[in-house]
């Protein structure tokens, strides 16, 4: 029989082919009916084990590891003990394999046995560490290994772990105080390194025996020994306790004042670079000691101790920023000095700046005449490291990147013609990221500017114009490399060749001849690694998508062949990339919308035939069939009328195409490139059949494919109208009318789209289809949904359809559909109700229709004003009514009719507020269409009606808004007198309505209102309002703040530091704002500060996108944490900050995590009492759920899990079932990560 487990039959692990018939036998003793218990089974593997037979013994551990790795098993404790033993004795086999089997079984057997019994697995692996044996030690310290990857992290397994760390630490402490044995020590050192970087929490309690055993490691003669513990102590620094790292700093520092030999000085100074690497922000409070000494190290004359400087001086910037500050000057100093180190070369171009590099130090240059050979010359380990600390200050500090356009930048350009390949592959890396900073500045700069006038001229932003003059020298320095043999410089040229096309799209514009040999060099060499032709032809790419298609035209018969001889290429990538590059030079032989000097006609055949040939083909790459299908359409769309005969077996393999589903997308999209071609290319031989595959598609599920469809529809309908019979138009209006639903707005906004381009091309075609798609279309109007570019689109199509002049969809019919729902009365029987959004949406449509068929108009405008005046017709018709007279008057069609005036006076007095407020639109629009009848009539209104001001004001506030400012100016001043007539109101909602319509009054003239406003503003002084005695005033003024701090950030970035204090002081709660009010038997307290709080949070919200450079962020998280434990909304507003602050400065977040997880957690972890209202059980579940979200973006940053407190959260997140269900429905339902979650509302 064969074994029932199916354990011997895997044959797969056996090292002989001898065994399969043995071990047949080894594992059919056991028959299936046999199988009364596990324990009965693993005995007689147990038995195994011990036979002499290696073979046997081999099996019989596989199947002993399968059976292990079952969850199913359950061991008894006499099994238990008795598998350990066996496993613990095998590791001393003579058989390899079977030692090997050994250990491998020891991972599942840790979760499966009790705690003595892995106590006894440690003890014995821990004393094999120390024998002599040299394999059985190998053997002991993978074991050792292999049960710490496997030690429970959960909270109820923590005692487990607890317990074997401590036999395993004290053990290996024993073993590294061996001095005699060097590969003893440096197993133990290797374990203890693994340990503490798994389970440095579990270990709490063994950090400074540990560190007190690991620190005289530093000092011992074997290098190795000392790096590994390096390592340890990396590994150990970020769960210990600050005390702990301020001793080991201490010690550190102590023991490099004694000025110890060299070799000495190199292991300290490492080991600062690890832990500041490791410990991050801690190293911050002991930096001003730490520095000086740093710096005096650099000056000793030893390569490598200059590396460990440079790499600590690294470590400092990446991870303590602030406290770095102060030192910058210094450091970057070193860093420019120590760039060109090289004692040892003589450069040969006489620059200035090189001469000065070879001065730094005589001495050297005398001895190394005789002894010193190329190989010793370590030199360039120096350069390396001071060029990757540069780097590391440009990518952490955006706010000096000005200064670094003048200190760094020519610097790094000097040293392009480094002769060490690596470290010149770090210059480009260095000056790529000052690239990728610019850019980072640049797009912000972009977002700040394009608030304002879209008239006012874009200044560019500072550092782009820095880089702008560093052009010609960058490539000067760059295009020599392009054609050296190293495959590492040429990479890393195009790397940053791209860089600055993307950063400066434009700028190579006149260096295009300078770059093109390079570009030629790397495509048609023999000796170029493949992976160096796609670098070359991506950066092709980028270079002819950011500049114009003129600069390449001259360069053509150059650079055309070598492209053509990639796409015959037999690696697909290369082949591919060619293809777009092709794609894109289409496009520059002949640019559409440019009348170009340039003729095309000598490339026309080369380009096509090598396409043609890859179109053809079927057996290819996928990749490789889109892109020759895009490259294709790009050359019909482009250089058809060259083509002539061609074409047509082109677009008849791109019917073919359109049928296999896996091109027919890109088949799609190239048909609607065809088809808007300005050359007219005739496709009416194969328009019936695509349009009947384009109809099918439409019913397909696939959302971007629908898209694409309806798009080359609309291209199709809009350019090709003539050769399209009404009856081929069939299969495609058939499946229209389902795709017009509120359930996607795009898909139906560009359906309505492709049915307007019908009813202008095929009136007639209409009227079949007016039952199907109409319904769907007034759906969509009467849908809150509706807004924007659909509702246009519908706007559209409402015209298109009455110029149509089809009988059944005229004026009237449309007109009475539109309306229909609001004549009900809202006890109707389908008790639909209809949405406010909706009255304004059928508004639109109904203007929209009456602009199409102005003679109709009249007779509508007096149906609305009977409508208005009738006291039976509904609320909701009144109020329509209202509205579409309003955006027919914004039309201008309704003239200063006396009536209508008087209608909206008559609602003002109605006894609903919808029609009140509706008659309040209604003026505005109509005022907009037609100011000189409607505003001196408002104006005098407002004056004349204190009880009607509010809606009044409403009606002004449109007009301001919507007229443009040169019809506006005549009037300005009248406006201005009556706004201030009204500033100190009663009515606070009154004041506020005059504040808004003043503040976009002022825009309309801001040279000549904004400083009559200034001067109404007594205090003059913004800051002065921050610490006004009256709290709303504060309030406002933040308020005010935070819309700068959004819109405008440039205004506030000067003011930063004196406008904070004021900022935080209002984030702290105020006892004496707190009151209690008797509401019958309860008491309640208001909190009357609380507003101002929540105004102070939104403007720290803001600061985050806009200001963050000018924040002191662990200043700033102090005052979040604050808000982490305030009120509900408050709370709501951090854990948001806190979720942004994650993804901004994850180092600052990590330094204060263990002040945050409190916090967190309380709030997680709270219950709502049992007896609480709907509303309370709501409140607190948003709450938990936004507090998850701040976790989840925390647990995103990998280092988080080395704080112990964080840790145990995490494993309590995961035993509980409720949090863990908000956990998983936080990472799963809202897009995974942090994006979704962490945008704030901030209209």
């Amino acid at each position: 029989s064969v074994c029932p487990h199916g354990g011997a039959t895997k044959l797969n692990h056996c090292p002989l082919p001898s065994i399969f018939v043995r071990a047949r036998r080894v594992s059919g003793s056991i028959g299936p009916g046999k199988m009364s218990s596990v324990s009965y089974h693993i005995s007689n593997l147990l038995e195994k084990m011990t036979s002499t037979d290696k073979d046997f013994r081999f099996m019989a551990t596989n199947d002993l590891m399968l059976e292990l790795q079952k969850d199913s098993i359950k061991l008894d404790e006499d099994s238990e003990r008795r598998v350990v033993t066996m496993l613990l004795k095998l590791l001393e086999d003579k058989n390899g394999e079977v030692q090997n089997l050994a250990v491998k079984c020891l991972a599942p057997l840790v979760s499966k046995v009790k705690e003595p019994q892995v106590e006894t697995m440690v003890d014995v692996l821990c004393s094999n560490m120390t024998s002599d044996k040299e394999q059985l030690r190998d053997i002991s310290s993978m074991g050792l290994k292999t049960v710490i990857a496997e030690l429970p992290l959960t909270s109820s397994g923590l005692t487990l772990t607890g317990s074997v760390c401590k036999k395993i630490t004290s053990q290996l402490i024993g073993a590294m105080g061996k001095q005699d044995d060097v590969s003893v020590q440096l197993e133990a050192l290797d374990i203890l390194s693994d340990m503490l970087g798994r389970l440095s929490g579990a270990l709490v309690s063994f950090h400074s025996s540990l560190l007190s055993s690991l620190l005289p490691q530093l000092t011992s003669p074997r290098m190795a020994v000392r790096k590994r513990s390096i390592l340890a102590l990396g590994h150990l620094v970020p769960c210990c306790s600050p005390a702990l790292f301020s001793q080991l700093t201490e010690h550190l520092m102590k023991e490099l004042a004694k000025g110890p030999p060299t070799s000495m000085t190199r292991t300290y100074i490492q080991c600062l670079a690890t832990i500041s690497r490791q410990g991050g922000h801690r190293v911050g409070e002991h930096l001003e000691k730490l520095i000086p000494m740093v710096v005096k190290f650099t000056g000793v004359e030893d390569d490598e101790l200059r590396e460990y400087c440079f790499q600590a001086f690294e470590a400092f910037i990446r991870r303590c920023p602030k406290e770095m500050s102060p030192h910058i000057a210094t450091v970057t100093q070193l860093c420019l000095k120590f760039m060109t180190f090289d004692p040892n070369y003589n450069y040969d171009d006489s620059e200035e700046e090189d001469e000065d590099s070879m001065d730094i130090d005589d001495e050297l240059e005398e001895e190394s005449d005789d002894e010193y050979s190329d190989d010793d010359d370590m030199s360039w380990k120096v350069r390396r490291s001071s060029i990757k600390c540069l780097e590391a200050l440009i990518s952490t500090r955006l706010d000096l990147l000005l200064s670094f356009y003048s200190s760094i930048c020519p610097a790094l350009l000097a040293r392009f013609k480094e002769r060490e390949e690596n470290v010149r592959a770090d210059v480009f890396t260095a000056f790529s990221t000052l690239l990728r900073q610019t850019r980072v500045a640049s797009s912000r700069h972009s977002l700040i500017v394009s608030g304002s006038d879209p008239g006012v001229r874009r200044e560019e932003e500072p550092a782009v114009a820095l880089l702008k003059k560093q052009v010609p020298a960058t490539v000067k320095a760059l295009h020599r490399q392009l054609k050296e043999k190293s495959i590492k410089s040429r990479q890393g040229c195009f790397c940053l060749l791209t860089e600055l096309a993307h950063t400066v799209p434009g700028a190579l514009e006149e260096h295009i001849p300078a770059l093109i040999p390079g570009i030629v060099f790397s495509l048609t060499d023999k000796s170029t690694p493949s992976t160096m032709r796609i670098d070359a032809l991506s950066f092709f790419n980028v270079l002819l998508l950011s500049h114009p298609p003129q600069a390449f035209q001259p360069h053509m018969q150059v650079l055309l062949p070598p492209v053509v001889a990639c796409i015959e290429d037999t690696f697909y990538k290369i082949t591919s990339e060619a293809l777009l590059v092709i794609q894109h030079l289409v496009k520059v032989m002949r640019p559409q919308g440019q009348a170009g000097g340039f003729d095309p006609k000598p490339f026309v055949k080369e380009v096509f035939s090598v396409t043609m040939k890859r179109l053809k083909a079927t057996d290819i790459d996928q990749e490789v069939k889109e892109r020759a299908i895009s490259c294709m359409g790009h050359i019909v769309c482009h250089l058809g009328d060259h083509l002539r005969a061609e074409v047509q077996g082109v677009l008849a393999i791109f019917l073919e195409r359109l049928k296999n589903e896996i091109t027919r997308l890109t088949a799609v999209r190239t048909i609607t490139l065809i088809a808007a071609s300005p050359l007219k290319v005739d496709m009416s031989p194969i328009l019936p059949e695509v349009l009947s595959v384009l109809g099918s598609f439409l019913r397909k599920n696939q959302r971007a494919l629908k898209l694409g469809t309806l798009a080359c529809l609309t291209a199709l309908v809009t350019h090709h109208a003539a050769s399209i019979k009404p009856a081929a138009l069939e299969p495609v209006l058939s499946e229209l009318p389902t795709l017009v639903d509120e359930g996607d707005m795009h898909v139906s906004q560009v359906s309505i789209t492709l049915l307007t381009g019908m009813a202008k091309a095929y009136p007639s075609s209409l009227a079949k289809i007016s039952s199907s798609v109409l319904p769907g279309v007034f759906r969509l109007i009467h849908s809150p949904l509706l807004q924007g570019s659909t509702l246009e689109a519908i706007l559209e199509f409402l015209q298109a359809l009455v110029l149509s002049k089809t009988s059944n969809l005229s004026y009237s019919q449309l007109l009475k559909s539109l309306m229909e729902p609001f004549h009900r009365s809202q006890s109707s029987a389908d008790g639909s109700i209809v949405h406010r959004q909706s009255y304004h949406s059928v508004a639109r449509c109904v203007a929209a229709l009456s602009s199409a068929s102005p003679k109709e108009t009249p007779g509508t405008v007096a149906g609305f004003i009977q409508q208005v005046k009738n006291p039976g017709s509904p609320e909701s018709a009144r109020v329509l009514a209202l509205l579409c007279m309003g955006e027919v008057g914004r039309k201008g069609s309704l003239g200063g009719s006396k009536e209508v005036q008087g209608v909206i006076l008559e609602a003002f007095s109605s006894t609903s507020e919808e029609v009140k407020t509706a008659a309040s639109c209604a003026l505005g629009s109509m005022a907009v269409g037609c100011l000189s009848d409607y505003l001196p009539f408002l104006l005098k209104e407002i004056s004349a009606q204190p009880r009607r001001q509010y809606l009044l004001l409403h009606s002004l506030k449109e007009v301001i808004s919507a007229c443009p400012a040169s019809s506006l100016s005549p009037h300005v001043e009248s406006v201005w007198a009556l706004l201030f007539q009204n500033c100190e109101c009663q009515e606070e909602g009154t004041r506020n309505l005059v504040a808004e319509c003043l503040g976009k009054l002022t825009l309309v003239n801001p040279a000549a209102l904004l400083p009559r406003l200034k001067q109404l503003l007594k205090t003059g002084d913004f800051l002065k309002t921050l610490q006004d005695d009256d709290i709303n005033v504060r309030r406002i003024a933040l308020v005010m703040f935070n819309s700068a701090a959004h819109n405008k950030p440039s205004l506030i970035r000067g003011l930063l530091g004196r406008v904070l204090p004021h900022l935080y002081k209002e984030t702290q709660i105020r006892k004496d704002l707190i009151r209690e009010v008797e509401m019958g038997p309860f008491k309640h307290t208001v909190d009357d500060g609380l507003d101002v709080r929540k105004a102070a949070f939104e403007c720290m919200y803001s600061l985050l996108d806009s200001c963050l450079e000018g924040l002191d962020i662990l200043q700033f998280l102090d005052h979040v944490e604050e808000g982490l434990k305030d009120h509900y909304d408050i709370r709501m507003l951090t854990f948001l900050m806190l979720a942004r602050l994650v993804s901004l400065c994850p180092a600052a977040v990590l330094q204060r995590l263990d002040r945050l997880v409190e916090p967190l957690k309380a709030t997680v972890t709270t219950k709502v009492k049992a007896g609480s209202v709907k509303q309370e059980f709501e409140k607190q579940e948003e709450l938990r759920r936004s507090a998850m979200r701040a976790v989840a973006a925390l647990l995103a940053v990998p280092e988080v899990e080395r704080s112990p407190s964080m840790a145990e959260f995490a494993n309590q997140i995961k035993s509980s079932t409720d949090m863990a269900s908000i956990y998983q429905s936080i990472q799963g339902g809202e897009g995974g990560g942090i994006g979704a979650t962490e945008s704030m509302d901030m209209s």
